[in-house]
């Protein structure tokens, strides 16, 4: 695990040539220069997409704006993304504290970037008033994977992810403020799987599960880096 971005910013992958993070002024830019297949709830495009750029874009808490996707479009013209190839998150969260690792194991390897703010933690699974519910104060976790998976696989990566995200708030103690029960996540938190689906590999990844080798490297990665993006959130 490492925070490049507290003390510069750029991140070069250790183990995927080609595949790089910036700290920019407003944003984190992971960069590819190979289009990646993707599966994402991010505010823009979300769901399935080719993407060789994605971005977490930092926005003020006071963020209010009734077409968030055309925002994410009309910016990623501004900093020179092409809309098309682009993957646009929101996040109010310290940019400079986003937490980085990289596993390399059977048949891939993976780089996962983490940035986190607990604001407006909450517990999946309790009624709620949704009137709020859609406060800065985002877990955005970016995974990237040299390999190749079905999309039934993508899926269950996000199911994984998830799994360890949670566990990794509850190790820390994060809760619900409303109730003080075990946070499960944010009212916000978004995920984005992208994976090169190089043929080179030879072999699919039908499963992301806890019981496969790339399941277990992406519950590693996620749970690693929401721990330390999470207790150094108040850090300066």
């Amino acid at each position: 695990m490492t925070q490049p971005f507290r003390k510069g910013q750029h991140y070069q992958s250790q183990l995927w040539s080609g595949v790089s993070l910036q700290l920019l002024e407003d944003r984190i830019e992971a960069s590819s220069q190979d289009l990646l297949f993707a599966l994402s709830s991010a505010v823009h495009p979300g769901g399935f997409s080719y993407t060789n750029c994605i971005v977490n874009w930092k926005v003020p808490l006071t963020y209010q704006c009734e077409d968030p996707v055309l925002d994410i479009i009309n910016q990623c013209k501004v900093w020179g993304c092409e809309p098309e190839a682009t993957v646009g998150l929101l996040t109010a969260a310290k940019l400079t504290h986003a937490s980085i690792t990289e596993f390399e194991g059977d048949r891939f390897k993976l780089l996962c970037c983490t940035t986190v703010g607990t604001r407006n933690a909450a517990r999946a699974g309790m009624p709620r008033s949704t009137f709020s519910a859609y406060s800065p104060g985002t877990i955005n976790i970016v995974i990237l994977i040299d390999g190749q998976m079905m999309e039934s696989a993508m899926v269950n990566a996000v199911i994984t992810a998830t799994e360890a995200k949670t566990a990794a708030l509850q190790q820390l103690g994060i809760v619900e403020m409303e109730t003080g029960h075990p946070a499960t996540g944010t009212t916000t938190d978004a995920i984005v799987i992208a994976v090169s689906q190089a043929a080179s590999w030879n072999a699919v990844h039908a499963y992301a599960g806890a019981a496969t080798t790339i399941g277990c490297a992406i519950g590693e990665a996620v749970y690693e880096t929401v721990l330390e993006a999470t207790r150094t959130q108040h850090e300066d």
